[in-house]
């Protein structure tokens, strides 16, 4: 969609926001239907750019991957081991299809992937354990060849740190490969459990999921399914914030508190009411906030690095001073300037890593002109606007379009009062 979103802050939110199935897992799920024989059905997802990409990667591959009304089919077996540079140059999971090509194929064709810019976000993990499993790598300029005509086998592996990206490679790739992976050092996010509940449902052996130590057992037919992606827990901490930075009175359904608990325990530790029942949270917030202090994202359960510039837009106007550290990313808070813009007291220090948040208090922060330029923190400029007295307006939609399906019609159906302008369309 793109375009500009237009909000005009200082009004309160009240009532209940469905949370929808998560863009973080959808799209691994998509890359790992190239592993099963029958149909996959991916029932409630959400129509978001990204999974627009993910779906013209699987066409590319030779399957036919669309929509049935709120769901996505796909089938058929993959046939090109050739991605296209364009989508995979966009899409950040784009490299989640190597290992299922490699196991299909023989032989994986795909670009560097893209992604937002939030800081160095290097694919060297994902290789080095696809060639502990018999691949072999090639790269030049921007596009890589792997290859693994033997078929992949199982192998120890233990990843440097724990990145989600290359626990879901391994998952996919032990899925397929002969004989058992043992996995050290995982990802623990919701998210990889997913993953391996959906490939444990087609057929897989994946134990371990949500702990350090995964073993996959590979070499099992899988077969096709239908499933229910997780819901997504960065938009439930989206609206939470939204709630506590416009204040009023919020329900967040469909989502555990659980999976998003220290956005949850940070916005009750600065002054929100927050009642948690097992599939629902509701964010009441009538007066002042507090700082929160220094806070620090890590691995699950930690705050997820995805929240973190939702929080801070949520304590923008809080009185006493935050300090959010991103262990993750080193240029997470590309969105500081849009604070500054709206009379928000910020800086960032430690090359962009920490994002001071110094305590204005009851200063109101006003209208500005703003630009997205990543996902997340496109959505919390959308946030803060909705607690600046008069009109703001956030440009560059298109990231924030890649993981909300239609952020600003969430927020009408609240209360807020926004929308989104299209540029006019260029003649024939």
């Amino acid at each position: 969609m793109g375009g500009t979103i237009v909000v005009r802050g200082g009004r309160p939110l009240y009532g209940t926001a469905q949370v929808p199935a998560a863009k973080n897992s959808v799209l691994p799920l998509l890359a790992a239907s190239l592993l099963c024989a029958g149909p996959v059905r991916l029932r409630g997802v959400p129509r978001l750019s990204d999974v627009e990409s993910c779906l013209a990667l699987l066409r590319a591959a030779g399957c036919a991957a669309g929509w049935d009304g709120g769901d996505v089919v796909v089938s058929g077996r993959a046939a090109c081991c050739r991605l296209p540079a364009g989508e995979t140059a966009r899409l950040r999971a784009s490299v989640l299809f190597a290992a299922p090509l490699l196991a299909k194929l023989g032989r994986a064709e795909t670009a560097l992937p893209g992604g937002c810019r939030i800081g160095a976000r290097p694919v060297d993990w994902h290789l080095a354990a696809l060639e502990r499993m018999g691949a072999r790598v090639e790269q030049a300029a921007q596009r890589l060849l792997l290859t693994a005509p033997a078929g992949l086998h199982g192998a120890e592996i233990r990843l440097p740190g724990p990145s989600v990206g290359a626990t879901e490679t391994v998952l996919l790739a032990g899925c397929a490969a002969r004989g058992q992976t043992r996995l050290q050092g995982a990802a623990m996010e919701p998210e990889i459990v997913d993953l391996a509940r959906f490939l444990n449902q087609c057929g897989g052996c994946v134990r371990g999921a949500g702990t350090a130590e995964i073993v996959i057992e590979g070499g099992r037919p899988l077969h096709g399914t239908a499933y229910d992606p997780m819901p997504d827990r960065i938009c439930a901490s989206t609206l939470a914030c939204a709630a506590a930075a416009a204040r009023g009175w919020v329900t967040v359904a469909g989502c555990a508190p659980g999976l998003y608990a220290p956005v949850l325990d940070i916005l009750e530790q600065a002054g929100c009411r927050v009642l948690r029942s097992a599939q629902s949270a509701t964010v009441g917030c009538a007066g002042g906030l507090r700082g929160a202090g220094r806070l620090v994202t890590g691995g699950y359960p930690a705050l997820a690095t995805d929240a973190a510039p939702l929080v801070a837009a949520a304590l923008l106007t809080a009185r006493g001073q935050t300090v959010i550290e991103d262990r993750v990313f080193e240029a997470r808070f590309g969105c500081a300037g849009g604070f500054a813009a709206l009379g928000a007291a910020v800086r960032t220090m430690r090359g962009g890593r920490e994002l001071w948040i110094e305590g204005a208090g009851a200063r109101p922060l006003h209208g500005a002109q703003m630009a997205a330029g990543d996902l997340r923190g496109g959505a919390a400029l959308v946030v803060a606007a909705l607690a600046a007295e008069g009109e703001s307006r956030i440009a560059g939609c298109g990231y924030i379009d890649r993981g909300y399906p239609a952020l600003e019609q969430m927020l009408a159906r609240l209360g807020a009062r926004i929308c989104r302008e299209m540029p006019p369309e260029a003649p024939d």
